[in-house]
C-alpha cells in the first residue's frame, strides 16, 4: 500500500524567492513543504587553518568544485590579509562556479578555466597545458578522492587544503519520523540522517535524492531509494518530485 505524501522534508534551506517550483508543487498538490538543512558548512578560522602549515601565497594556481568553497577561500585570504596577485589562475568544475568567481575578482582580467563538463576530467586540457603551476584545492574535511584523481592522472603539484568543515544539524528522530517523504542533496545529509536519528527504519517513508553520489549514498545505508535527479528527461530535483507526487496520488 503506498501512503499519500502529505508532508515532505528538503534538507535544503528555504527558497529566497516566492517564485520556487517547491511552493508550486505544494500548492498544486496540497503537500506540506518544510526546509531543513540536515547539514551546515563552517569555514575554519585563521588558527585552525595555520595548523596545516599551508602558506596559501606559495601558490599560482587554485582549484574551485564549489561555490562554497570560493567563499571559505577567500575569506581566508582577507583575514590573512592576503591579495590575490593578478597572475593567480582559476581552474573551476565548472561555468556557474567560475562565473561566482566575480563576487571576489575583477573576471575579465583573470585567468579562468572551466570545465564544460560539470567534472574535473573536463578540467584535463587546461591542467596539462599548466602543469608546471603549483595549485592549492580548498576542500571540506568530507571529499572523495575522485576530486584529485585526475590532478594525480596529469601529475599535477597539488595540495589538498581543508578550508571547512561539513557540521550535522540536530533534527530530533521525532520530527524525521513525522515526514512521509525525506528529500537529499549530498552523501553527508544521509550521515546526518542516522546521527540523528540511528535506529531510523525507513518503513513507508518515501526518500528522494539529487546527484549520483547521494543516490550511491542512500543504497549504501541500506535504505530504498524511491525518487531520484538528474535522470534522462528529468533534470531537476523538483521535477522528479513533481512526478513522484503525481504518481503517488494518483495510486491512492
Amino acid at each position: 500500500m503506498t501512503l499519500k505524501i502529505k508532508r515532505v522534508l528538503i534538507s535544503q534551506p528555504a527558497p529566497i524567492t516566492e517564485k520556487s517550483p517547491y511552493f508550486d508543487i505544494a500548492e498544486k498538490y496540497h503537500v506540506q513543504m518544510d526546509f531543513r538543512p540536515f547539514i551546515r558548512v563552517d569555514g575554519l578560522d585563521a588558527k585552525e587553518f595555520r595548523q596545516q602549515r599551508i602558506n596559501i601565497q606559495d601558490y599560482t594556481a587554485v582549484v574551485f568544485t564549489a561555490k562554497v568553497a570560493i567563499d571559505h577561500f577567500f575569506a581566508l585570504c582577507e583575514e590573512f590579509r592576503i591579495t590575490m596577485p593578478e597572475t593567480m589562475k582559476y581552474f573551476c568544475i565548472s561555468e556557474s562556479v567560475a562565473l561566482y568567481l566575480q563576487k571576489y575578482i575583477v573576471y575579465r582580467k583573470r585567468k579562468i578555466f572551466f570545465s564544460t563538463t560539470g567534472k574535473m576530467d573536463g578540467l584535463g586540457t587546461a591542467l596539462t597545458k599548466h602543469n608546471k603551476d603549483k595549485f592549492i584545492v580548498p576542500v571540506s574535511d568530507v571529499h572523495t578522492e575522485d576530486l584529485t584523481a585526475v590532478l594525480d592522472e596529469k601529475k599535477v603539484d597539488y595540495t589538498k587544503a581543508v578550508m571547512y568543515r561539513t557540521v550535522s544539524n540536530d533534527i530530533t528522530e521525532q520530527e524525521i519520523m513525522s515526514y512521509d517523504m525525506l528529500v537529499f542533496f549530498s552523501p553527508a545529509g544521509i550521515v546526518s540522517l542516522f546521527k540523528n536519528a540511528p535506529d531510523f527504519k525507513q518503513g513507508d517513508i518515501a526518500i528522494g535524492c539529487f546527484g549520483a553520489s547521494t543516490a550511491k549514498a542512500v543504497r549504501d545505508a541500506g535504505l530504498r531509494l524511491d525518487c531520484e535527479a538528474p535522470l534522462p528527461g528529468v533534470t531537476s530535483m523538483t521535477a522528479a518530485l513533481e512526478d513522484y507526487i503525481k504518481e503517488n496520488h494518483k495510486a491512492k
